[in-house]
């Protein structure tokens, strides 16, 4: 081997570690363009194999992975701010986020986790604030619904996310003002047929067993996201197993009159305690929830997120990673939730201050979590029935709909963090 030959040998073995070490830094604070399709391009790049890293913490919770000039192609063509960094700027980085001065941390995402949303066939993207942010953000996703859930399905998914859904058999007690409305006939109709299908009398006996299907999935390690009426009639289905608290025009039958001595709560998941509504014409199903009477003040409608710590509490900050720490309220048939019958095991992720307002939750059971967050569409205040669809192109950046994709990426994470 000649001199030049050496020279370019050891050249190239000196060019090779840098290069390696060369990182497209996301950044998630002010400074990002669109935060909710930077998500999307963190799960991009995670099923192209490329390693991403998520930096609990700094600037608004960034994304890092090596320099690959795909990645910062893609991002330029979805419009998310991404900046190029050299191998002593990126070890930079890395120190400052794994200082133990600093509330900050590396958590290493593994792989692009698969996602299903459990929606009906009449299902309408719109009605879902998840579907709409997994869409804008490009992620893909399965829908299942009963059938799919009862014959085993949700093991072939990492993540669960379920919406407005009345896992009570009562329709989302909309019967006093849209029994006549033909959206609720129909609902009525497809659900009734589906428990036909499966083997059921009653609605709300083939829901009893999707909860319980859907609790044997999060025990045996599934990730399980739930918004508006899917948190709190979850785990009132559970803990009305053994009996029935649906009325007539519901069911067919009158309800159990010792239904509220015979809720099991050891059986829920968050809360214990609570105090059914039994007025079938009512739109509540219970105290959990505390939606204004009258509908709330978007002005003046607020909720602050806990800060946790990254070094010790990573799932959690995880999951409230944001550019702000104080996000605009937004109502829903389950608003938020009554703190007083929150389990003392359940770890809050933000409320509003100064009142029993819980917005945001987290749990564990089993091998699995639970994540659960009130609200019907953290960018429509107010969402009614039949109204037009939020277009996110308008709020790319908003801070409510990020807690949603957080959750979204949390089942990519390790098991234990990652020093880098």
């Amino acid at each position: 081997m000649n001199r030049t030959t050496l020279f370019l040998y050891g050249l190239f073995l000196w060019t090779v570690p840098l290069t390696a070490q060369q990182k497209l830094l996301i950044p998630m604070d002010l400074d990002q363009t669109d935060h909710l399709r930077a998500y999307g391009i963190a799960y991009w790049a995670l099923s192209r194999g490329v390693e991403v890293d998520w930096l609990l913490n700094y600037r608004g919770g960034s994304f890092m992975m090596p320099y690959q000039p795909f990645v910062e192609t893609e991002c330029r063509i979805r419009g998310v701010s991404s900046v190029a960094l050299d191998g002593n700027r990126a070890a930079a980085v890395y120190a400052e986020v794994q200082d133990e001065a600093n509330n900050t941390d590396v958590v290493r995402l593994e792989k692009a986790p698969k996602i299903a949303v459990y929606v009906p066939p009449n299902f309408q993207p719109w009605d879902d604030a998840v579907t709409l942010a997994l869409e804008y953000a490009q992620i893909p996703y399965d829908k299942v619904w009963d059938e799919e859930v009862l014959k085993g399905k949700l093991y072939e998914y990492d993540w669960l996310h379920l919406h407005h859904e009345d896992f009570t058999g009562q329709y989302g007690k909309f019967y006093a003002q849209f029994n006549s409305s033909p959206w609720y006939i129909q609902q009525v109709a497809v659900n009734e047929a589906m428990a036909k299908q499966l083997g059921y009398k009653k609605v709300s006996e083939l829901k009893k067993a999707v909860v319980r299907a859907i609790k044997d999935y999060v025990g045996n390690g599934g990730f399980m996201f739930a918004m508006c009426s899917a948190t709190d009639t979850y785990d009132i289905a559970l803990a009305a197993e053994a009996t029935d608290i649906c009325d007539v025009m519901y069911d067919g039958d009158p309800p159990d009159p010792d239904c509220q001595e015979k809720l099991d709560y050891s059986k829920t998941f968050a809360f214990t305690d609570f105090k059914l509504v039994m007025n079938p014409l009512e739109y509540e199903y219970s105290d959990i929830d505390m939606t204004p009477a009258l509908g709330g003040r978007p002005d003046n409608d607020y909720f602050t997120l806990f800060d946790f710590s990254a070094k010790y509490d990573p799932v959690p900050t995880m999951l409230v990673q944001d550019h702000v720490n104080v996000v605009p309220g937004f109502l829903g048939q389950t608003t938020a939730f009554r703190k007083s019958l929150i389990k003392k095991s359940v770890i809050i992720l933000g409320e509003k201050k100064g009142t029993e307002e819980v917005k945001y939750l987290h749990g564990n059971y089993g091998r699995g979590t639970f994540t659960w967050y009130g609200g019907h569409d953290p960018e429509d205040y107010q969402h009614l029935v039949g109204d037009p669809p939020t277009d996110l192109t308008l709020y790319k950046n908003s801070p409510g709909y990020r807690l949603i994709l957080n959750n979204v990426l949390f089942p990519a994470a390790k098991k234990k963090q990652q020093k880098t």
